[in-house]
């Protein structure tokens, strides 16, 4: 059974969103039946052709994030036709059970993995998710879709007697099209409903003539949206008056010149966009938007004690300032509304704001979107009008982001100032990129991006790239500057101010042909001293006031051994995982999940064995960032689920790839924590 008066709001619901749910959104599952019905042929002479045409509408139904079921079962096609064919026959048998059928295509699935490795099947993605599209797209006017992320939200919800639990029992689809029966029974009561979708369909979508498809896009719609409109509703109003907005807008400690220039935007607009409408108008990353609002929001509650609204759109939202929530449209790509309040709107007129900086490249407005890509070339010269109006990062904003403890943060400084070049070395997952950048912001107590490059080493990189050579342009070849040559100079004309370049996969490079004379310049106690170009025979040094930082895996097989010249000109500084530093238990006590805190409690164990396995050693160790949550990314068990999955699991085959018992310890124990 399901909550009778939670199910007429949801109806009410789906009513004022469905045109723009529809129309922008979710058609494409009436189209991708329609297409199936279409091109679907069981004797077709070329099975993977025609497997390849029939499903070529399910869009995100079979490939999403880290899903690939598509992708495999047409690698299947490919390597086993008939064999394929023959599952296909009995998964559509109607007279025979339907967990003979379901369990006889998931071991099908398996067989293929373990007898064809070559294909490089880890995982076959063939599961019950998988199955009930494949079912749904035969036999739409009998099967739904089962998702678990979906489904598990929109029970709860509806309070239903069925919760579906993550594990890979049948009972869990058959539970599920169960309760969506119970939708499906409310639904075709409701005219207003049947009316509007029949009003929406077009000729490309499959009729639904018993609104099976609508009854599990009403799940959908619950699960995504109705129920961030229950928690996040627009008419929110966090109790500040105009006057305690204008008092909050000039306190620096809250309001960066960043997050001002976007009030400022919001507001020349209207105060409610998207995130990628505003980049577009002012022709910027979308990143520049999607990422500050959660740690704005948080300074505020911080200093003010505005309240907290618990969510099901970023696990925890603080949202006295707007409204946040993901946005129904293709177009907006998922992006985020930003949605200024009324009493902050009028503040914004009484307040001036004409020192807000502008960021300018080529006279033409940009932003510094805040991004993790490698510098790219022609990007080096994007600076701000007002250079000293930079977001402040201080050693507490490192250490709540990057996880360490303060006293190996200042023994990394400390080895960083004195010996101008470090290398980051170890375990996959640790953080070292992450952490190389922030320890720069930190050093330089802002967040300076036109101070730090990066770039990646691979095994072409060279001489040219990095310093100079001749590149061919036109018919000709021509001497070009390299990236740490530029970087360099762009240093040296600004002295007084400290410059990072930072080097990923530093041992991937063939380091003595990259670094060429420069070996000797970049040590400490020759900066500032010329040595003849081996292209130009011009003198060149490298400043004082640059400091390179590198970074190397320490798990990676196929690594050779550092070049002793380059390694005694660096200091090596070994990361490891941060699971028990006060900021990852912040973070973790911020999601307040018990299925998280008992995946991390197997992970320090796993670590500590893995750490004493002579074959391994801490540089193998697990990472605390791939339990970190990316910009943009929610929480979930599903996505915890998916890094265990297709991250952790597969890294222990790698390193155990000899012994299959602890691969096998460690799969169930891993598996356990969800119950499976």
């Amino acid at each position: 059974m399901i909550n009778q008066n939670v199910m007429k709001r949801v109806e009410e619901a789906y009513l004022r969103h469905f045109p723009e749910h529809f129309t922008k959104n979710e058609d494409f599952k009436w189209i991708a039946i329609k297409n199936f019905q279409r091109y679907w042929d069981i004797d077709a002479t070329d099975f993977s052709a025609m497997l390849d045409l029939a499903l070529g509408k399910t869009g995100s139904l079979l490939v999403s994030g880290y899903y690939y079921a598509k992708g495999v079962l047409l690698g299947f096609a490919q390597d086993d036709p008939e064999g394929l064919r023959n599952q296909f026959r009995i998964l559509y048998d109607e007279s025979r059970d339907l967990e003979e059928r379901v369990s006889s295509f998931i071991a099908y699935a398996e067989d293929r993995k373990l007898n064809h490795n070559e294909s490089g099947w880890k995982n076959t993605f063939q599961d019950m998710r998988a199955i009930s599209v494949y079912l749904w797209l035969k036999y739409p006017d009998k099967y739904y879709i089962y998702k678990f992320g979906e489904v598990k939200p929109a029970a709860e919800a509806l309070e239903s007697s069925f919760i579906p639990k993550r594990s890979s029992d049948i009972s869990n689809m058959i539970g599920a099209f169960k309760f969506c029966d119970e939708i499906h029974d409310h639904i075709v009561k409701n005219q207003q409903i049947l009316d509007m979708f029949r009003s929406h369909l077009t000729d490309e979508c499959y009729p639904d003539p018993e609104y099976r498809t609508l009854a599990f896009d009403v799940v959908f719609f619950i699960s995504r949206f109705f129920l961030n409109d229950e928690w996040f509703p627009i008419d929110y109003n966090p109790g500040f008056s105009v006057n305690e907005w204008v008092d909050l807008l000039q306190n620096e400690d809250v309001f960066t010149k960043s997050s001002l220039a976007i009030m400022k935007r919001m507001k020349d607009i209207g105060g409610q966009a998207t995130c990628t409408e505003l980049a577009e108008k002012y022709g910027e990353s979308k990143n520049y938007y999607s990422v500050g609002s959660t740690s704005l929001a948080k300074r505020i509650v911080t200093l003010t004690g505005c309240p907290v609204v618990q969510g099901n759109i970023k696990n925890s939202r603080y949202w006295p300032i707007l409204y946040v929530g993901k946005t129904a449209s293709k177009e907006s790509k998922g992006s985020y509304i930003w949605k200024l309040r009324k009493e902050l709107d009028e503040a914004l007129e009484k307040i001036d704001l004409s020192d807000v900086p502008l960021y300018v490249k080529n006279d033409e407005t940009l932003s510094v979107a805040d991004t993790e890509d490698p510098i790219k070339p022609g990007d080096e010269d994007m600076i701000p009008i007002k250079l000293n109006e930079y977001e402040k990062y201080t050693l507490e904003d490192f250490l709540s982001e990057v996880f360490m403890d303060k006293n190996d943060y200042d023994k990394l400084v400390e080895l960083l100032r004195r010996k101008k070049n470090v290398i980051l070395q170890g375990a996959p997952g640790v953080g070292k990129t992450f952490t190389a950048r922030r320890l720069a912001y930190s050093m330089m107590g802002m967040i300076d991006r036109s101070r730090v490059a990066m770039i990646q080493f691979h095994q072409n990189y060279s001489y040219e790239d990095f310093i100079m050579g001749y590149k061919p342009e036109g018919a000709d070849f021509v001497l070009k500057t390299g990236v740490f040559y530029d970087f360099c100079e762009k240093a040296r004309q600004d002295s007084n101010k400290e410059y990072f370049f930072i080097i990923d996969e530093i041992n991937r490079g063939n380091l003595s042909k990259i670094f060429g004379e420069l070996l000797q310049l970049i040590e400490s106690d020759y900066r500032g001293e010329d040595m003849l170009l081996a292209y130009t025979h011009e003198p060149f040094s490298v400043p004082q006031n640059v400091y390179l930082i590198g970074m190397m895996n320490t798990a990676d097989r196929s690594l050779a051994l550092i070049d002793y010249a380059l390694r005694r000109r660096f200091s090596f500084f070994q990361m490891n995982p941060g699971f028990m530093s006060d900021g990852f238990k912040e973070y973790q006590a911020g999601l307040n999940d018990e299925v998280f805190n008992a995946f991390v409690r197997q992970i320090v164990i796993l670590n500590k064995e893995i750490n004493e396995d002579p074959a391994l050693g801490p540089g193998f160790q697990i990472g605390h960032s791939y339990l970190c949550l990316k910009k943009d990314e929610e929480y979930s068990e599903e996505w915890l689920h998916s890094v265990m999955e297709y991250d952790i699991l597969p890294t222990l085959q790698e390193y155990w790839f000899d012994d299959k018992e602890k691969v096998s310890h460690w799969d169930t124990v891993l598996r356990s924590v969800f119950n499976e």
